[in-house]
């Protein structure tokens, strides 16, 4: 066991939860827009969502390691190299947090739920992402890949659901804080560069 990778994954979860993507700040709308019962809502339904990449990442990757080592190692430099090309993306991106709760309609919590999790399991970028992280973070050399990919993946929606359900709570904090705090969108984004040529250089290492 290398609790150690386990401990970097955490960390590595933590960083880029509270890192501003479309997930957390869509959570931290509709909780300043309808309240924080529906930021959770939206919450409930994004995490349930990894459920679903969880589950095919561990049976799927499994496989594959299970028949080729080889191929196992190139799906962990494709992992190193889509985290350093996500990080050129924020480099090159803005680093402004966009509060707009224009146009932000009020749907009722069951609504919410279901259209977090539909986001989640339809986009392709989160099994990209699953399939580029998980596999450097696999920390025992006897237990089962497909176990391993589940302790991942349960730790990774536990950590995000408990830092994303912060953010729904604190809403209203966080905004004034952001809106107050003009540099903040820097620090987050340097935060996220950081994260992601750590994760790569670990996966290479």
């Amino acid at each position: 066991m290398h609790y150690e990778l386990l401990f970097s994954f955490v960390l590595a979860t933590a960083a880029l939860a509270i890192s501003p993507g479309p997930d957390n700040i869509y959570v931290l709308i509709q909780s300043i827009t309808n309240g924080k019962k529906y930021g959770l809502a939206t919450v409930a339904g994004l995490i349930s969502g990894c459920i679903f990449h969880t589950t095919f990442l561990a049976f799927g990757v499994s496989a594959v390691i299970k028949e080729n080592d080889t191929l196992f190692f190139y799906i962990k430099l494709f992992g190193a190299f889509y985290l350093l090309y996500l990080a050129y993306k924020v480099f090159k991106g803005d680093s402004r947090i966009l509060l707009c709760n224009e146009n932000v309609h009020k749907k009722s919590l069951s609504q919410l739920f279901k259209q977090g999790f539909i986001m989640n399991v339809l986009n392709p970028k989160v099994s990209i992402f699953f399939l580029a992280f998980f596999p450097g973070f696999l920390f025992s050399d006897s237990l089962s890949t497909v176990f391993q990919f589940y302790v991942l993946g349960f730790i990774f929606m536990f950590v995000s659901l408990i830092l994303f359900s912060s953010i729904a709570i604190l809403a209203g904090s966080i905004s004034d804080y952001i809106k107050k705090n003009k540099n903040l969108g820097v620090v987050l984004k340097w935060l996220q560069i950081i994260v992601f040529i750590g994760i790569a250089i670990l996966i290479l290492l």
